[in-house]
């Protein structure tokens, strides 16, 4: 039994090889036949290789069983005869032409024709199985052509701007106060890679045909139908007035300003809002009813003593909720009533905090007075203005240059005379010492620990002997510490003519002796010769007699409530001298005539000569009768 099942496995095994060399056998004979079939029509059409094959085509026109010569000869003339006559090229609903001359500068026939023969080429089985594709399927061959892409761009923008159109996007206008849904529409835009390969490939083609180039359509995204909903929303929201309340306050909010006021759906949007520069201008001016601004606790001020103006809370509408509530109230057909909501604002200092700050009365004060040319007068009353209302912590250091900041034009600050070098020159700001000054002193009267004062460089008779004190922004400083245990306020009483400065805080009843030494000339003014061309030479005048050197010291004692020592300074103060002022002059003085010369001596002439004796003619007497 098992005997006779394995002779049937081997027996089929056998028919199966059998049945494979069968299969291979023919395949080999189907292979043998069409290769000698394939042989047999590429030996009948191969043709000669000196002619082009047959349904080649190049720009359009069959160049087939023409030499290469012929060939590129017909495409030559062919397109000498168009290269001004326009090709026409429609982009969407509009047309245009251009003409091959305006932008091609070179068309390669020759290579067209040698792409064309290499579709049939090769050796003669091969060569006529290849012309026989191209006798059925054709081959079109573009010519290699060199454009101005500058030239081509102008021209594919010209095109764009007229065919370019963005979509619109339906949206809701207000006809008065109706409610209308403007449709949407659809956009294009010129592709432009596409477009310039269709028009140069159509440039070059040797047909007038007209081309189309590639445009894109956009569609809108919100359309009539999806703003219908928003549409009724308008309509309701128009429909009457609005009430605003805020606590008892109330308001009334007519139609035509609700229409103004709402930002319809437009450009893509599809809900309805309150926005747009006319509900800013509403909201700013209804702003200006509502708000109040928080005013801080103030100290006043009556002669030497401080009171305190309470604090008050501010009120500042929420803009951003009542937007939403008079929406809300607008798309109502009930409640047509907004409640508004308005933010208590805070002072920064508090009624309370005041108190706690312990300016309860006069600590120290000083005044000096001035005058000068009205540029002096503006920055004594600038500065003074600057540095009123200085409020120094307990503990810290007030610097008269951090107060007010650096001096300049754009800060409002003008020329005047100021001490330049040692001499009195013109100069931006000119007047500011005497705040510093009277500063000084105040902090002087007033027992607090000077940290920072200098000198002037040349002595000034209407400051306190040794008293004065300069600055210059921003290395020359004025400081003076706080070294009480409350706070101190700085103020400024400027007039037209005097300047006084107060500090006010807790009293600690300090007491403060001063002593001032002498003035001592230290030397005499050096003298300055200045050249002055309209005065002769040899003139002299004193412009300025000068001030010598000097120095001087102030010194100060502050005792406690109790009579301790608690400052013993010394300020030394020495001061240059002013130079005697001397013109002299350099004008030339014209030369003397020089003296007539004397007169000549006269030499005595000899007396005259007597005249000559007269001689009488004798006289003949008359004949007698």
């Amino acid at each position: 039994m098992y005997a006779e099942a394995g002779s049937r496995a081997v027996h089929l095994r056998r028919r199966k090889a059998a049945r494979r060399r069968l299969v291979l056998q023919w395949s080999l004979v189907g292979v043998a036949t069409l290769s000698l079939g394939a042989g047999g029509l590429g030996f009948l059409f191969a043709g000669s290789p000196q002619r082009l094959p047959a349904g080649a085509t190049v720009a359009g026109v069959a160049v087939g069983s023409l030499t290469i010569g012929e060939a590129v000869q017909r495409l030559e003339r062919r397109y000498e005869r168009l290269r001004r006559v326009p090709v026409t090229f429609t982009a969407g609903p509009r047309r245009f032409t251009v003409r091959p001359n305006e932008i091609v500068r070179e068309v390669n026939w020759r290579s067209a024709v040698e792409t064309a023969r290499r579709q049939g080429d090769g050796i003669a089985p091969v060569r006529g199985l290849r012309r026989l594709g191209t006798r059925f399927f054709g081959a079109d061959i573009t010519p290699p052509t060199t454009v101005s892409d500058e030239l081509l761009t102008h021209r594919l923008s010209e095109i764009a701007r007229r065919i370019d159109r963005p979509e619109r996007h339906a949206a809701i206008r207000l006809v008065g106060l109706t409610p209308k849904v403007v449709p949407g529409a659809t956009g294009r835009t010129l592709v432009r890679d596409a477009s310039a390969r269709i028009i140069v490939r159509s440039l070059v083609t040797l047909s007038r045909s007209p081309a189309a180039l590639p445009v894109q359509i956009t569609r809108p995204k919100v359309t009539a139908v999806s703003l219908s909903p928003a549409a009724t929303q308008v309509a309701t929201a128009v429909s009457g007035p609005v009430r605003l309340a805020l606590g008892e306050t109330r308001w009334r909010l007519p139609r035509w300003r609700i229409a103004k006021m709402l930002d319809l759906p437009d450009k893509g949007a599809t809900t309805l809002a309150l926005g747009g520069a006319e509900a800013d201008a509403y909201f700013a001016r209804f702003r200006r009813r509502v708000d109040r601004a928080p005013s801080d606790a103030e100290f006043v001020v009556a002669g030497d003593a401080v009171s305190i103006r309470p604090a008050a809370p501010g009120l500042r509408l929420d803009v951003a909720a009542a937007r939403t509530a008079i929406l809300a109230a607008a798309l109502s057909e009930t409640d047509r009533t907004a409640r508004l909501v308005a933010e208590r604002a805070q002072p920064e200092r508090s009624t309370r905090e005041a108190r706690a700050m312990g300016i309860t009365g006069l600590v120290g004060g000083y005044t000096t007075y001035y005058g000068g040319d009205p540029n002096r007068i503006h920055n004594v009353q600038l500065v003074s203005r600057l540095v009123d209302g200085a409020l120094i912590a307990p503990g810290s250091t007030f610097s008269f240059n951090a107060t007010t900041g650096e001096r300049s034009e754009e800060r409002g600050f003008r020329e005047a005379p100021v001490i330049i070098n040692g001499e009195l020159q013109s100069g931006i700001g000119g007047g500011v010492c005497q705040v510093s000054t009277t500063v000084f002193n105040a902090a002087f009267e007033a027992g607090l620990s000077i940290e920072s004062r200098t000198n002037h460089a040349l002595y000034i008779s209407h400051y306190p002997q040794g008293r004065d004190a300069t600055v210059n922004y921003p290395d020359l400083d004025l400081k003076f510490l706080n070294d009480t245990d409350k706070w101190l306020l700085l103020r400024a009483f400027v007039g037209s003519s005097a300047l006084t400065v107060k500090l006010f805080g807790t009293p600690v009843n300090r007491r403060v002796e001063t002593e001032t030494g002498p003035l001592e000339v230290t030397g005499p003014p050096t003298e300055k010769n200045v050249p002055d061309p309209a005065m002769w030479v040899g003139e002299k005048v004193v412009e300025d007699d000068g001030e010598p050197s000097r120095k001087t010291s102030a010194t100060r004692r502050v005792y406690t409530e109790s009579g301790k020592l608690l400052y013993d300074t010394t300020w030394a103060s020495s001061y240059r001298a002013e130079p005697k002022v001397i013109r002299y002059g350099t004008k030339p003085r014209p030369e003397a005539p020089p003296p007539p010369p004397p007169p000549k001596k006269k030499d005595p002439q000899p007396p005259p000569p007597p005249p000559p004796p007269v001689q009488r003619q004798p006289t003949t007497p008359p004949p007698r009768p």
